[in-house]
């Protein structure tokens, strides 16, 4: 199967929110809308595609902020982080209580396209990364040249290098990363230059 990926940087932390489909299709699953429900809205419009699914995930504002609205606009059900559910649950600008919480393990099928779901703790808790025909989503796990902070709640450095490892043992090397800031990068590149990931090579 081959994937159409748009990146839209919402918000003020340009935090990327993607909009996937399968090529062919109409149906399109929305990660981490985070902020501009409307500008996500008209992407859609304009391609003439119908959300199908939102997946989030990681419970921190810039990747929930436009979950209820773009919920409420679409009529589309939500698949989130279990340990991080209650962030969205609890979002005091726009609370919103998840239909499907999903962890490592599960598949979550959307769209024509089968998310394999991994459990990557360490910038939260309760992080995941869906993976589908050559790319991950990850969230704020893994960027290009960096890793995620984890100097906040929930967050812990060793836990986090445990979970990009995880990804590295699952996924082909060549595996696409979308993560939540910034360019698109590959597992086999970071594995090589990526400063922070010294302990796995």
């Amino acid at each position: 199967m081959t994937l159409e990926v748009v990146s839209l940087p919402l918000g003020a932390y340009q935090t990327n929110c993607f909009v996937v489909t399968a090529q062919g299709s109409t149906d399109a699953v929305v990660i981490d809308p985070g902020d501009e429900a409307g500008r996500i809205t008209d992407v859609l419009a304009e391609r003439g595609l119908t959300l199908v699914a939102i997946l989030v995930t990681h419970g921190h504002l810039d990747h929930i902020g436009a979950v209820r609205d773009l919920a409420a606009a679409t009529g589309v059900e939500v698949w989130m982080a279990r340990g991080d559910a209650d962030d969205l649950r609890s979002f005091e600008p726009a609370p919103y209580d998840p239909e499907h919480l999903v962890g490592g393990g599960d598949t979550v099928s959307v769209a024509g396209i089968d998310f394999r779901t991994f459990d990557v703790p360490g910038h939260t808790a309760g992080s995941v990364a869906f993976a589908t025909d050559g790319v991950a989503f990850v969230g704020d796990v893994l960027f290009a040249g960096s890793i995620g902070r984890t100097d906040l709640v929930g967050g812990d450095l060793d836990t986090l290098i445990e979970s990009i490892a995880l990804l590295m043992r699952e996924l082909p090397p060549e595996t696409v990363v979308a993560p939540g800031h910034g360019p698109a990068t590959t597992l086999e590149h970071e594995l090589a230059s990526n400063p922070f990931l010294e302990p796995l090579r």
